[in-house]
């Protein structure tokens, strides 16, 4: 890939960084309701919260705070908590992003480790009842829904069998993410399991694999070295995009697991009318969406050596 393509595409999420930011902070403002009774209560005194209004920066024009929301954006605080101002909100975001990022990542892996070998092995043998049964297991993950997905798992594997640290278990280590990381990354691989079955199908149809197939090369060279690189593309899309969507914070699997995360974060914010915080959470997960993108373009370009020469 171009340099100028790159720079196009870092340009373009840069503009969309920006108008995400100024729309949800038009919208935070723009809900009907006091944030301040949300935060002190509407038995508060009024001096405390004339207080709260100052800190909050409430008494001043929409103008004057979207420019303090830029500034704070700059400085990299993205503004302080009230009424503690030495708190910060990237501090309670950089406290709560590493968790999200490794349940999320987690939750990947385990979609990416039972999606391809499902979806290869449904492809390579269509209409079998290795087929049915893929087909079987892949609608079972999408229907399936999670605030049921998840009890199930505690009860299994946490209360009848023990293997597995329960909600809320910091001691667990990597253990204590495996029943989340299923919970959350079951809809995944289901979805990317009928991709890489339907991606792969088209692949081998065309005219290079046949070739490559008629040069006598072997099945399994001519399967991960020709038709497996490219029918990646349109999974790696996929893929990306629901990345993105997991960093933006699982809230059912965090809350059913009782595990800290951006989703928790930016919810309990929402409740509370904390603007800030919602808007410094919405900025960092619109960051994270926009890099996920452009990480999955390179990707591109990995996976098809056409879109790398082009």
């Amino acid at each position: 890939m171009s340099g100028s393509y790159l720079r196009r595409r870092l340009l373009s999420s840069v503009v969309a960084v920006f108008g995400v930011s100024i729309l949800v902070f038009l919208l935070v403002h723009l809900i009907p309701g006091d944030p301040v009774d949300n935060l002190l209560g509407e038995r508060a005194d009024a001096v405390d919260k004339a207080e709260m209004r100052a800190c909050m920066d409430l008494d001043q024009p929409l103008t004057i705070q979207f420019g303090r929301f830029l500034r704070h954006v700059a400085d990299g605080t993205l503004g302080t908590t009230c009424p503690d101002k030495s708190r910060t909100v990237s501090s309670m975001i950089v406290e709560a992003l590493p968790s999200t990022i490794a349940l999320a990542t987690a939750a990947m892996v385990v979609a990416l480790v039972l999606a391809l070998p499902l979806g290869l092995l449904a492809a390579l043998r269509p209409g079998s009842p290795l087929d049915a049964a893929a087909t079987f297991v892949s609608l079972a993950g999408i229907s399936m829904p999670a605030m049921w997905l998840g009890p199930l798992l505690l009860a299994i594997f946490y209360v009848s069998l023990g293997w597995f640290p329960g909600p809320a278990d910091s001691t667990g280590g990597l253990r204590a993410l495996v029943l989340p990381a299923i919970m959350l990354g079951t809809h995944l691989m289901a979805m990317l399991a009928r991709m890489t079955r339907s991606s792969l199908l088209e692949v081998l149809g065309e005219d290079y694999v046949r070739t490559a197939q008629a040069k006598g090369l072997s099945p399994t060279r001519v399967l991960f070295r020709h038709a497996l690189r490219n029918a990646l593309v349109p999974v790696i899309t996929v893929a990306g995009i629901q990345f993105g969507s997991l960093l933006a914070g699982a809230v059912v699997t965090e809350k059913v697991f009782a595990r800290p995360g951006i989703g928790t974060l930016l919810l309990e914010a929402i409740s509370q009318r904390d603007y800030r915080v919602v808007q410094g959470c919405t900025l960092v997960i619109a960051v994270s969406y926009v890099t996920v993108n452009l990480l999955v373009d390179l990707a591109y370009g990995l996976a098809d050596p056409r879109i790398r020469v082009q």
